[in-house]
């Protein structure tokens, strides 16, 4: 049957339901082009301020999935396990991560993002590797994970075309921080990847989509519904957002963060969520040993090794993992320094991506490209004690006018104060099946 796409927009803009048979209209229509990018903007918006039910929700995510290959990987005996974030500020876990993992025999053939509004993507980090491709076509992503054990790929022509689209056109129209277009465009991503478990990392708070943490909450619930529904065991955690993960916001300069991480010297909030994320998989694999395990992963060298052996089977330049000062670094630097003496007690993540993403880390309209050396290595987080005229960040910028337009901005990130204040914990809880 052949629906009107106006009809359907006004619809859901006057809050009425959608059928399961409008919605796999709809989805198909925008996937070959028969429905305009600008048309699919109204529906998205429409969605974000009306919201779906469950069983809207059911066929969107469905039609997401089967709009193109779904992957198979059932004659493979090990088991096949992905990770997956909601998008934060400075959030490059799954790069050493998912190494990590695969070094201690799990499959993960991850479909990741690209960067959201304010949030960093980690296909756009990736392919500050010089080389890299994220690119793959079924076949290729099937042998990929055979022979290597771990896949970073994106959404293709092949594999969750829709998600493709839609994921650009959520970044480009203020539409990102709907719980129903996030849980689908996640949850179609990974059930594609015939995965035998799932973790989810959702975050809450300044810098994520989602800023509150019933609505993160619901979120978390509404996925992991979403993975027992399909079969998948699926495990989320709720974690802040308050102020950047690590040291690095950017793209190239955050691969440099990952590859301490690999080496086992990186910072101390993304090395536990690491390990934290790396146990819990492993879990989910039905593999005994947990941390240890990790610990012998990065100590052998083996996390790093399976992590040159990816880049270079993507068509990456293996050399930068060696020497990361071959990674790019914009030509122009600034210094932001502290205006007072006392503790950070503020280290705004918002404010800071937004910052980097006007500076060129991320896009602000749908065509735009990243620029993988812009980048801001933060010097002073929460917590820490800072004496005025002491470094709170050192950016990297390409382009003057735009720093000159961003610096004011950027110096209101921080809030420094005579007491010390109690940090949010970086894991709120854990949401697993029987929480449902």
């Amino acid at each position: 049957m052949t629906y009107s796409a106006i009809d359907l927009i006004e619809t859901k803009r006057d809050g009425g339901v959608l059928s399961s048979d409008a919605i796999g209209w709809l989805i198909a229509a925008y996937t070959d082009g028969s429905v305009a990018d600008y048309q699919m903007s109204a529906m998205a918006m429409a969605i974000l301020l009306n919201g779906m039910n469950n069983e809207e929700l059911a066929a969107w995510t469905e039609a997401m999935l089967h709009s193109g290959e779904v992957m198979d990987f059932s004659d493979i005996a090990a088991a096949k396990i992905d990770k997956h974030s909601t998008g934060g500020v400075g959030d490059k876990i799954s790069i050493p991560l998912v190494p990590m993992v695969a070094a201690c025999g799990v499959l993960i053939p991850m479909i990741s993002g690209r960067g959201l509004g304010h949030t960093g993507g980690t296909l756009d980090k990736l392919e500050s590797i010089p080389g890299f491709t994220t690119s793959l076509d079924a076949y290729r992503f099937r042998t990929l994970l055979i022979e290597h054990g771990l896949v970073l790929a994106g959404a293709s022509e092949t594999m969750v075309p829709a998600d493709r689209k839609l994921y650009a056109l959520r970044d480009t129209t203020g539409t990102v921080p709907s719980i129903p277009l996030i849980a689908s465009s996640i949850m179609s991503k990974k059930l594609a990847e015939g995965l035998d478990g799932l973790l989810l990392d959702v975050k809450t708070g300044s810098g994520a989509s989602i800023k509150k943490l019933d609505q993160s909450r619901e979120l978390a619930h509404t996925m992991v519904g979403i993975g027992a529904v399909h079969g998948v065991n699926t495990v989320a955690f709720i974690t802040t957002m308050d102020q950047p993960l690590g040291h690095e916001v950017g793209n190239a300069n955050e691969i440099r963060e990952s590859i301490d991480v690999l080496r086992g010297h990186g910072p101390a909030d993304v090395t536990e969520l690491t390990m934290v994320f790396g146990e819990t998989m492993l879990e989910l694999a039905g593999i005994e040993g947990g941390r240890d395990r990790l610990d012998e992963a990065i100590q052998s060298g083996a996390a790093l090794q399976k992590f040159i052996e990816v880049v270079e089977a993507h068509g990456g330049d293996p050399l930068v993992i060696d020497d990361p000062s071959l990674l790019a670094v914009a030509p122009r630097e600034a210094v932001v320094v502290a205006p007072d003496s006392g503790y950070v007690t503020r280290c705004d993540a918002l404010t800071i991506g937004t910052v980097a993403t006007h500076l060129g880390a991320g896009r602000e309209r749908k065509e735009d490209t990243i620029d993988p050396g812009v980048g801001i290595t933060l010097k002073a987080k929460h917590g820490d004690t800072v004496h005025q005229g002491d470094p709170l960040a050192i950016v990297h910028y390409s382009d003057e006018s735009k720093w000159e337009a961003q610096r004011g901005t950027l110096e209101t990130a921080w809030s420094i104060s005579d007491e010390l204040t109690r940090s949010q914990d970086l894991i709120i809880e854990r949401i697993d099946a029987s929480a449902l």
